[in-house]
């Protein structure tokens, strides 16, 4: 199988701290790197990383559906859910990483930096930049902080006692984050504890 990956997106880490919690070598795939927009077309029309091309000739073009297929082969430790309630539990508080984090501090990088002029979203499509949009997700960062802040007053982890795929999507949203120039404020103890925990666990980064 292959690895699609880019040392430079802010995407492809939630697969590779996906799979480096899993202890599993990076042998078994090979790591090709290059610009965001340079997997090939056969394999993904939207020219974008990662993606994960199977022996078969399948291609697995979406974050959490790469993650899927490897908790499915290698289900220890589980880091999307163990029982059907954890499951969904995860991937809700997940999704919601995804949309009021990510996504807002995609919107604000994408809109506002200059090296990006004509590119303000990720694919094969031209699109020019939006400073209102920039704005925008400055301020839903914001929200996005206390907000996460809030989850983790009673919480260790995104979902509780376990450190799961949210963990990860929440620590490469506020790296993101800090890629349009925003930080955590100070005052949100909780969310400060956590990042410092989660960033400096082993095989946190990669």
């Amino acid at each position: 199988m292959k690895f699609y990956d880019c040392v430079t997106a802010p995407s492809p880490p939630r697969v590779r701290i996906f799979l480096l919690r899993r202890v599993l070598p990076w042998r078994p795939y090979r790591l090709i790197c290059g610009t965001a927009n340079n997997s090939p077309r056969a394999l993904n029309p939207d020219c974008m990383v990662p993606v994960l091309e199977l022996d078969s000739g399948a291609a697995i073009t979406d974050i959490i559906a790469i993650c899927r297929y490897f908790e499915e082969l290698h289900p220890d430790p589980p880091l999307m859910g163990r029982s059907a309630e954890e499951k969904a539990v995860t991937e809700s508080w997940l999704r919601r990483i995804e949309w009021d984090g990510i996504y807002a501090a995609q919107e604000a990088f994408r809109n506002a930096t200059p090296g990006l002029k004509g590119r303000a979203l990720p694919g094969p499509v031209s699109l020019e930049q939006i400073p209102a949009l920039a704005k925008r997700g400055c301020i839903r960062l914001q929200h996005f902080f206390a907000w996460l802040d809030a989850r983790l007053t009673d919480n260790e982890f995104v979902c509780r006692p376990h450190f799961t795929i949210a963990d990860i999507s929440g620590m490469v949203a506020v790296d993101f984050s800090a890629w349009a120039k925003l930080k955590p404020p100070e005052h949100l103890g909780h969310l400060q504890r956590w990042y410092k925990d989660v960033s400096t666990r082993p095989r946190a980064k990669a």
